[in-house]
């Protein structure tokens, strides 16, 4: 398996098998905090640039991004259908033994998306700065209970 420079897609697809060929007919994107501890090994040692997933990642994968200049794109969740709508074909399929959402996907997509680029290889993080911006909002809304 060769990842250098190709995206890297969180997602437990539900496919079938016809005649031989895998056709994948729903891949929703999944959280992918569930590989926090990993992925920057991933980036590293694999040369992946591009994560897809939900959810955003954490600060070791946020690392590894800025050192190998990686990106985080995400896919609107609930769109499994669309996603799958976007591959084009399943090109082969590694430990299927560990069932169908755990197993590695290799996929041949075309204009796969919309993604967005929640996280960056500048440190940018959109994730943490919602969370930032409802946490001072939070506090106001809270203040203004206090001064009643």
């Amino acid at each position: 398996m060769v990842f250098s420079g190709l995206p890297l897609y969180h997602s437990g697809p539900l496919a079938r098998k016809t005649n031989g060929e895998w056709e994948v007919l729903a891949s929703v994107p999944t959280t992918s905090m569930r590989m926090e501890a990993f992925e920057d090994e991933v980036i590293g040692k694999l040369g992946v640039r591009l994560i897809i997933g939900k959810g955003g990642m954490g600060e070791k994968t946020s690392k590894a991004m800025m050192e190998y200049g990686a990106v985080y794109g995400a896919f609107t969740g609930g769109t499994a259908v669309l996603a799958s709508r976007l591959i084009k074909r399943v090109k082969s399929v590694y430990w299927l033994d560990l069932g169908m959402a755990e197993a590695v996907w290799t996929l041949e997509v075309e204009r796969f998306g919309p993604l967005i680029v929640c996280m960056d290889s500048h440190g940018n993080n959109l994730y943490a700065k919602v969370r930032e911006e409802a946490e001072k909002a939070k506090l106001g809304i809270i203040g203004s209970f206090d001064a009643q």
